[in-house]
C-alpha cells in the first residue's frame, strides 16, 4: 500500500514537472516573424543609443567652441548688447523730451476771439493777383529743388512757390528796382529768393535765416505792393485801416522798419503810385498824434506790442480790415513776456489774414506754437535756427571782472570804428559810456531807462557816423541794421545763447566780414559757456582753452533729429537740462495767483 502511494506521488510530481517544462509548438513561419521583430527592436535600441551619443558629442563641441571664442569676438557680442540697451535708453529720453515739449506747449490757438467762439478755421491761404513768370512755372520741381540746394535753402510745406533769382522776375515796378539799386542791393539773398515769392503768393510763412541776411525786405516789399494795389482798387477812407500790421519787440527796430517802408512807398509815389499812409506806434511818443493820424485812415502800422495794446484797449485803432500781419523777431514776441500781448492782438482780428514770422533764432517750441496761427504755412530756413553767421570772426577772451574796463580799450584798437559794445546791465552801460568819454572816445549810449528822444538821437548819430562807439543793452541787438559795423564787443556773456547770436549779428551783415569779441570769466553760467563752445565749433571758429577743456555731462547731447535744446536752441545741453526753461517755470510758479500779472505790463525795450 505504501509502495503504491509512493509510486502515485512520484508519477504526479513527474506530471507537474512536465507541465511546467511544456513549450507549445510554434510553426516555423511564426518563429521567423518573432526573430525578425526581435532583431528590429535590437537595431532600434542601438540607433537611439547612437543618437544620444551624437548629441552628447555636439554639446561637447559647442562647449569647446564657447571656450575657444576670442576676446575680440566676445567684445563685439557685448558691444551689440550694449547698443541694444542704449537704443532703449535713447527712446526713453526722446519720449521724455517730447512730453516736456507737450507740457509747455500752449493748447489755445493763436486765433481771433470770434474764430475761437464760432469754431471758424481756414483751410486755404489768401489769394493774391501775383504769379511767378510763365517760364519759371514751366520748370520742373527737380530744377527748383536744385536751386534750393545750391543756395542752402530748406523748405517745408505743401505746394511751395518756386525760388526766383532776380528781382525783375518778382514783377516789382521799375521805381522799386531803382530804389534797391540805390541801396546797393543787386540780387536777392537766399532768404529773399524763396521768401519773397512765398509772401507775394499770399502764403503764411515762418522765415529763419542768420542775422544780416535780408529778412526785412521779405516782408516790407510785399506789404507796400499789396497796399498800393488795394488803394488803386478801393481808396481808403477816414478811419479805415490798417491793412498791414508789423510788430517789432523794440522801439528802435520798429523805427528802422518804418523808415524802410517809408522809403519804398515814397519811391512808388514819385513814379505815380498812390500815396500810402504809414504810422509808427511806439512807446515814448505822443498817443494823441498817433490817434489823430489813425482817424484820417492808415494803410500800414508799425508798432511795438505795448503801445499797440494800449491803442487797441482804448479802441483808437481797429484790425477789422487788417489782412497782413508780420511779427519781426517773432521768437522774442511769442517768448515769455510778450506771449499774452500777441494772443490779445490776435483776438482783435475780424477775418483771415496772411501771417508772417521772422527771426534768426526760432527754437522748435516757438515754431510749433506759432503754427497754430498759420494756414498751410511754408517754413523757409537758410541755415540752422540759432546759428551764427559764418561771416563773423568770433573771439572769446577770459577777462577777470575787475580788468574788463581796461581790456575794453585794448579791444577797441583791434578795428576801425564804428564799434558796438553790449552790456547786460544798464548801470554797466552808463559806466562804460562815462569811461570812454573820459578817455576821449566819441561814444553814445542807449538803454531802456533813457528817454525816447535821447535814444533816437544816439542811434541817429551813430548811424550817421557822427559817433564812433555805441554802448547798449540788448535793446540794440534785435534786428537793428547799422551800416558797416566793424566790431561787436560783448562786455559780458548774455544769459542765453540766443541773445549772443543776436548781439554779434550786428556785424558781418550782407556778406561783409565782421569781428566779435566776448569777455567771459568764472561768473558766467556753465550751461551758457557750453552752448557757446558748441556754437564756435559749428561756425568753425577758434575755441579758447578754457572752453575746450569743458565737457558736457549729458551723454545724449546729439540725440534724434534736433541738435541741442529744442526749447532755447542751445547746442550745449538738452531740454531736460535747460536753464531758460527752469527759469520760466520758476517765474510761472511765482506768478500763480497774481491776477495783476500781464505781459502787456512789460515795457517796450
Amino acid at each position: 500500500m505504501k509502495r503504491y502511494r509512493r509510486e502515485k506521488e512520484s508519477s504526479e510530481s513527474d506530471l507537474e514537472k512536465e507541465v511546467e517544462d511544456y513549450v507549445p509548438y510554434v510553426p516555423i513561419k511564426e518563429r521567423k516573424k518573432q526573430a525578425l521583430a526581435k532583431y528590429k527592436k535590437a537595431e532600434k535600441v542601438k540607433e537611439i543609443e547612437k543618437e544620444s551619443d551624437d548629441e552628447g558629442k555636439k554639446d561637447q563641441e559647442i562647449e569647446i567652441k564657447k571656450n575657444a571664442v576670442s576676446l575680440l569676438d566676445q567684445h563685439h557680442v557685448l558691444k551689440e548688447q550694449a547698443e541694444l540697451i542704449k537704443e532703449t535708453e535713447i527712446e526713453k529720453r526722446l519720449k521724455e523730451e517730447q512730453k516736456i515739449l507737450e507740457s509747455i506747449a500752449e493748447h489755445k490757438a493763436l486765433m481771433a476771439a470770434t474764430e475761437l467762439a464760432h469754431g471758424i478755421t481756414y483751410t486755404d491761404p489768401i489769394k493774391t493777383s501775383w504769379v511767378p513768370p510763365r517760364y519759371v512755372l514751366n520748370y520742373s520741381e527737380e530744377r527748383h529743388a536744385q536751386t534750393r540746394k545750391r543756395y542752402c535753402i530748406l523748405v517745408e510745406g505743401h505746394n511751395v512757390p518756386p525760388p526766383l533769382k532776380r528781382f525783375k522776375d518778382m514783377k516789382f515796378p521799375r521805381s522799386i528796382l531803382q530804389c534797391l539799386k540805390r541801396k546797393d542791393i543787386k540780387s536777392p539773398t537766399p532768404i529773399q529768393m524763396q521768401g519773397l515769392p512765398t509772401v507775394l503768393s499770399g502764403r503764411d510763412m515762418i522765415g529763419i535765416a542768420f542775422t544780416g541776411s535780408g529778412k526785412t525786405l521779405v516782408f516790407t516789399l510785399p506789404i507796400v505792393m499789396f497796399c498800393v494795389e488795394q488803394e488803386k482798387v478801393l481808396p481808403f477812407r477816414k478811419g479805415e485801416g490798417p491793412y498791414g500790421l508789423l510788430i517789432a519787440p523794440s522801439r528802435e527796430l520798429a523805427k528802422q522798419t518804418y523808415d524802410i517802408i517809408l522809403e519804398f512807398s515814397e519811391s512808388l509815389r514819385m513814379d505815380g503810385a498812390p500815396t500810402l499812409k504809414i504810422l509808427l506806434c511806439i512807446g515814448g511818443t505822443s498817443v494823441k498824434d498817433q490817434a489823430e493820424n489813425i482817424k484820417h485812415g492808415v494803410h500800414i502800422v508799425v508798432a511795438t506790442p505795448g503801445r499797440l495794446m494800449d491803442l487797441l484797449n482804448k479802441k483808437l485803432i481797429t484790425l477789422d480790415v487788417c489782412r497782413f500781419l508780420c511779427l519781426d523777431e517773432a521768437d522774442r514776441m511769442i517768448d515769455m513776456g510778450f506771449e499774452d500781448d500777441v494772443r490779445t492782438i490776435f483776438s482783435y482780428f475780424k477775418g483771415q489774414r496772411q501771417t508772417l514770422l521772422f527771426s534768426a533764432t526760432m527754437p522748435k517750441k516757438i515754431q510749433n506754437f506759432a503754427r497754430s496761427a498759420l494756414v498751410q504755412p511754408v517754413t523757409v530756413n537758410v541755415g540752422r535756427a540759432g546759428a551764427a553767421s559764418l561771416d563773423i570772426i568770433q573771439e572769446v577772451e577770459y577777462v577777470k571782472q575787475e580788468e574788463k574796463i581796461l581790456f575794453l580799450l585794448k579791444c577797441l584798437q583791434k578795428t576801425a570804428p564804428p564799434v558796438l559794445i553790449f552790456a547786460e546791465k544798464k548801470s554797466d552801460v552808463d559806466d562804460i559810456h562815462e569811461y570812454l568819454l573820459l578817455k576821449g572816445v566819441e561814444a553814445v549810449a542807449i538803454h531802456g531807462d533813457k528817454a525816447q528822444e535821447e535814444r533816437h538821437r544816439s542811434v541817429t548819430q551813430f548811424r550817421e557816423r557822427k559817433k564812433d562807439v555805441l554802448v547798449a543793452t540788448d535793446v540794440a541787438s534785435k534786428g537793428l541794421d547799422f551800416p558797416n559795423i566793424q566790431h561787436v564787443i560783448n562786455y559780458d556773456m548774455p544769459d542765453d545763447i540766443e541773445n549772443y547770436v543776436h548781439r554779434i549779428g550786428r556785424t558781418g551783415r550782407s556778406g561783409k566780414t565782421g569781428y566779435a569779441t566776448t569777455f567771459i570769466n568764472k561768473n558766467c553760467e556753465e550751461s551758457v559757456l557750453m552752448d557757446l563752445k558748441h556754437l564756435l565749433i559749428e561756425a568753425k571758429q577758434k575755441v579758447p582753452l578754457c572752453l575746450a577743456e569743458m565737457e558736457s555731462k549729458d551723454p545724449y547731447l546729439n540725440l534724434g533729429d534736433t541738435q541741442g535744446c529744442s526749447y532755447c536752441g542751445g547746442l550745449g545741453h538738452r531740454i531736460t537740462e535747460c536753464p531758460k526753461l527752469e527759469a520760466m517755470q520758476t517765474k510761472q510758479a511765482v506768478n500763480i495767483g497774481k491776477n495783476g500779472y500781464l505781459a502787456s505790463n512789460a515795457a517796450d525795450y
